[in-house]
């Protein structure tokens, strides 16, 4: 009987096909999961009247505002009657949340 010996694949042709084939399905499977989590991400949802107010209160902290402006901001969160304009309450106009041209950005400096 004769045993085939010649002209077959030598190992480094074994270890190249086990590569690109872990390669291609690794693809895949990203590519499964990339689309699959694009189609079920939410958009990235806006800030609540507390995230607001805890940035602010930071910004008091590091000396970024003064007490004065703090106030004039937390009202302004707040809204005029007491209630929170990001929750959709106040008067709800569009200089709410803009930068007074008085004061510098962040300083709480007066220009």
């Amino acid at each position: 009987m004769m045993w085939y010996w010649g002209g077959g694949v030598h190992w480094w042709g074994w270890l190249l096909g086990t590569v690109g084939m872990v390669a291609f399905w690794g693809i895949i499977i990203w590519a499964i999961w990339y689309f699959a989590t694009a189609v079920t991400r939410r958009p990235e949802q806006t800030r609540g009247p507390g995230e607001t107010k805890a940035i602010l209160d930071e910004r008091l902290a590091r000396g970024e505002i003064g007490a004065e402006e703090y106030r004039r901001l937390r009202d302004l969160i707040r809204g005029g009657d007491g209630t929170d304009i990001l929750s959709g309450g106040g008067s709800g106009t569009a200089t709410h949340g803009a930068p007074s041209s008085e004061h510098a950005v962040g300083t709480g400096e007066r220009r």
